[in-house]
């Protein structure tokens, strides 16, 4: 049942993480090795819920302003590490502008087509009107029509309050910290395991259900899509996945999985890795000083976070494995 993702050629370049030390309140210093802290991973669903509404903003200039696709292609959004932010592609009709939205403090963004700043708006204390309004005036500087600019979507997301009018609320600023640097993460993971593999898709963010993901077509007629849930229905916190079409039956799932992944098969059927399985490591950000040692903190966090990474690698590779042997040749899955 889950997940549909189109198949594209355009190469992905992963670039150094970037994010904000919003934790600390100061809004341009550039944090390092921001470390994913399992024991936060259940507490993000209000932050999630608000990124989720904040990026369908981003996602109303494709609707808006370009093509309709039958995979609803022009609606995904792409994780830019340099930015820290969920962006959409270009739309010439709106003078050539890219929407996006900053995670780690929820800053609603209106980017060129090279993907530099025009201008920025903070979403704590905004409506979603607002910052549609907000979004409407900016893209009229650049000579679009701003009335086709629209917040109506042919897709449902899960309820919030920003849905009846109140405002963003971003003082829980640890966990939007968090819910940037799962999105990071994920993009690295993701960029490293699609690297091992031909005939795949883009990783795009599809904005229905909000997963970062990509699809390996290994034969005609089979897929395996692999990606990042920030949080559902089935796990309410973030999860790495991957799934198959066509699904096996739950009774072969008896392949050994690494990384503390296990197989889900409630509803549909793929490998989880959810993030409160995660190894232990420091959550605070690491603010690297050039005036001082960086010391066995930076050097803990740093290894902490290889520590994460090699988990959620292990768990990728040997899930992939498992399902594209699933797909491909079914009375051959590995044992």
């Amino acid at each position: 049942m889950r997940r549909k993702f189109p198949l594209r050629s355009t190469p992905w370049n992963s670039l150094t993480a970037f994010s904000l030390f919003v934790a600390a309140g100061i809004s341009t210093m550039t944090v390092s090795n921001t470390i994913l802290d399992p024991t936060r991973a259940p507490q993000l669903t209000d932050a999630r819920l608000q990124l989720h509404h904040a990026a369908q903003l981003a996602t109303a200039l494709g609707i808006s302003y370009l093509p309709k696709q039958a995979d609803d292609g022009h609606t995904n959004l792409e994780w830019r590490s340099e930015l820290g932010a969920l962006v959409s592609h270009v739309a010439p009709d709106a003078g050539d502008a890219r929407i996006g939205v900053r995670a780690a403090d929820l800053s609603l963004l209106v980017l060129d087509a090279e993907f530099a700043r025009v201008a920025e708006l903070p979403l704590t204390g905004e409506t979603l009107e607002s910052a549609a309004s907000w979004l409407r005036s900016r893209l009229a500087e650049r000579g679009a029509d701003a009335s086709r600019f629209t917040l109506t979507k042919h897709y449902t997301i899960p309820t919030h309050a920003l849905d009846s009018g109140a405002a963003f609320d971003t003082r829980d600023s640890v966990a939007f910290a968090q819910l940037a640097a799962w999105f990071d993460t994920a993009n690295d993971a993701l960029s490293r395991a699609r690297s091992r593999h031909a005939n795949t898709s883009d990783i795009r963010c599809w904005p229905h259900h909000f997963d970062l993901a990509f699809l390996i077509e290994p034969q005609a007629g089979a897929s395996v899509g692999v990606g990042l849930e920030p949080g559902d229905a089935y796990y309410d916190e973030p999860y790495f996945y991957v799934n198959m079409n066509p699904a096996p039956k739950a009774s072969e799932l008896t392949d050994a999985l690494a990384g503390r992944g296990t197989w889900h098969t409630r509803e549909w059927v793929g490998a989880v890795l959810p993030g409160s399985r995660l190894a232990a490591g420091h959550s605070e950000p690491v603010v690297r000083h050039p005036e001082r040692s960086e010391g066995s903190s930076v050097r803990s966090s740093e290894s902490a976070k290889v520590q994460q990474s090699d988990q959620v690698d292990a768990f990728l590779n040997s899930a992939i494995a498992a399902a594209i042997a699933h797909v491909t040749h079914p009375a051959a899955a590995i044992k």
